[in-house]
C-alpha cells in the first residue's frame, strides 16, 4: 500500500529502493514511498554547538597552554553533494555520534593551529587564531557534508604561569607607560594651563577692550538718545505752553464773547427800558396833555362857533349887508383872538409837558440820524486797551451818549430844562 511521508525543514528524508538508481534526498518536504520495495531514512539538519577543549598543548615556543573554543556546525541540506556525503558518513548514526565526530575533527585542527602559533599571537590576536581554525576545519568537514557555521575562541589559560608573567610584564609596562603618560600629561597640562592662562589673559584683555568699546558706544548712544529725549521734552513743553496760551486765548475770546453777549443783552434791556419809559411817559404825560389840549381846543372851537353863530344872528338883524359883514368879521376876529389867547394859556400851563412831548417825539428821529452812518459801514475796526467796552456795546453806548446830550442842547437853546420837567411830570403822575 503506497503512502506519503513528510518531514520538517530541520531534517531530510532519504528514499532508496525500487524505481531509484540512487537514493532520493528530500530536505524538508514530502515524498511518495512504496512500502516493502522502498525504504525511508531520516537525517537531522539541526545546528550542533560543540565545546572544543584542548588541554596542555605546546605552542611553537614550547609553552603549554589550554584553549577552549565554541563551534556551531550543521549538515548542509541545501547542497545535494554535501547532503549526499553526509548521508554516506552519518546515515543511521545518532545526532550525538555526529557531534562526537565533528568535535574530534575540530579539536585536532585546533591543536594543530596552536602548535604553529606562539602564546603571544594567540593571546593578542584571537581573531587570527579563530579564523585559522575556522578555515582549516571547514575545508576538512566539508568533505563530510558538514559546514562550520561559526567558531569562537572562548578561553586561554596555562598552568605554568606564563600568561600571568606575560600579564605582569605587560602590567609593569602599562604602569610604566602610565607613569610616563601621567608625567607627560602633567607636563602637557602645565603647558596647556600656561597657554590657557595666557589665552585667558588675552581673552580677558580683549573682552575688557570690547566691554570698554561697548561702554563707549553705549555712552555715545545714550548721550544721543538723551539729547533727542531732551529735545523732544523741550518741544513738548513748548508745545504745551503754546497750546496752553492758545487755550487761554480761546478762553479769553469766549469770555469776551460772553461779555459781548452780556453787553448786547444789557443794551437790549436798556432799549426795552427806554421803550418802557417812553410808553410810560406817553401814558402818564403825553396822553393826558394831548387830552387836555384836545379839550381846550374843542372848548375854544365851540366858543368860536358860538360867537360866530351869535354874530351871524346879529348880522341877520342888521339890515344893511355891509354892516353885518363888518360885524361878522369883527366877531370872527374876536373869536379867533380869544381862541389864540386860550391856546396860549393852554400852552403856558402845559409848556413843560408839551416840550417833553416834542423831545420824546424827536428822540427816535435823532437816534436814527446818529446811527444812520454806522448802518452804512461794511467794516469797523476797533482798538481797545481792555479797560472799556468794545464791539456793539461801544457803538450803542456812543449813540446813547449823543442822545443824553440833547437835554443840555435844548436847555442851552431854549432855556428849558427837559430833565427837570420830565422828573416833575413823573412826580405829578
Amino acid at each position: 500500500m503506497a503512502f506519503f511521508q513528510t518531514c520538517g525543514p530541520n531534517e531530510a528524508m532519504v528514499v532508496s529502493g525500487c524505481c531509484h538508481n540512487k537514493p532520493l534526498l528530500i530536505p524538508g518536504g514530502r515524498v511518495f514511498v512504496l512500502p516493502g520495495i522502498q525504504s525511508l531514512q531520516r537525517i537531522s539538519l539541526n545546528t550542533m554547538t560543540l565545546r572544543i577543549q584542548s588541554d596542555n598543548v605546546y605552542t611553537s615556543l614550547g609553552v603549554p597552554i589550554s584553549v577552549t573554543g565554541i563551534a556551531q556546525v550543521k549538515i548542509q541540506g541545501q547542497n545535494q553533494d554535501m547532503l549526499a556525503a553526509a548521508c554516506q558518513q552519518f546515515l543511521g548514526k545518532s545526532e550525538r555520534q555526529i557531534e562526537q565526530i565533528a568535535q574530534e575533527t575540530l579539536e585536532g585542527h585546533q591543536r594543530a593551529i596552536m602548535g604553529n602559533m606562539t602564546v603571544e599571537e594567540i593571546y593578542k590576536d584571537r581573531k587570527k587564531f579563530s579564523r585559522a581554525v575556522f578555515e582549516v576545519a571547514s575545508s576538512d568537514l566539508i568533505n563530510m557534508g558538514i559546514s562550520v557555521v561559526s567558531y569562537t575562541l572562548k578561553d586561554i589559560r596555562d598552568d605554568a604561569g606564563y600568561l600571568k608573567a606575560l600579564g605582569m610584564a605587560r602590567t609593569a609596562q602599562v604602569k610604566r607607560d602610565a607613569r610616563i603618560g601621567e608625567a607627560e600629561a602633567r607636563r602637557d597640562a602645565g603647558i596647556k594651563e600656561a597657554i590657557a592662562n595666557e589665552q585667558r589673559i588675552a581673552a580677558t584683555n580683549v573682552n575688557n577692550t570690547e566691554v570698554a568699546k561697548a561702554q563707549r558706544d553705549f555712552e555715545l548712544k545714550k548721550a544721543a538718545y538723551d539729547e533727542k529725549v531732551e529735545t523732544m521734552k523741550a518741544q513738548s513743553e513748548l508745545a504745551y505752553e503754546l497750546q496752553s496760551a492758545k487755550t487761554k486765548q480761546r478762553i479769553k475770546e469766549e469770555e469776551m464773547q460772553i461779555k459781548v453777549v452780556e453787553r448786547s443783552q444789557q443794551i437790549q434791556l436798556q432799549e426795552q427800558e427806554i421803550i418802557r419809559r417812553e410808553r410810560e411817559l406817553e401814558a402818564t404825560i403825553q396822553k393826558p396833555a394831548d387830552a387836555q389840549k384836545f379839550k381846550l381846543e374843542k372848548l375854544a372851537e365851540a366858543e368860536k362857533n358860538k360867537v360866530i353863530l351869535e354874530a351871524q344872528a346879529d348880522a341877520q338883524a342888521i339890515e344893511m349887508r355891509g354892516e353885518a359883514e363888518a360885524y361878522a368879521i369883527e366877531a370872527k376876529a374876536r373869536a379867533e383872538a380869544e381862541q389864540m389867547a386860550k391856546k396860549a394859556d393852554a400852552w403856558k400851563d402845559y409848556q413843560d409837558a408839551a416840550m417833553v412831548d416834542m423831545v420824546l417825539e424827536t428822540l427816535p428821529k435823532i437816534a436814527a440820524e446818529v446811527s444812520a452812518p454806522l448802518s452804512q459801514c461794511k467794516k469797523i475796526t476797533m482798538v481797545s486797551s481792555g479797560n472799556s467796552d468794545i464791539g456793539a456795546a461801544k457803538l450803542t453806548g456812543e449813540v446813547l451818549q449823543v442822545i443824553e446830550r440833547m437835554p443840555g442842547v435844548v436847555h442851552t437853546m431854549t432855556g428849558v430844562d427837559i430833565s427837570k420837567s420830565m422828573k416833575a411830570a413823573v412826580r405829578r403822575v
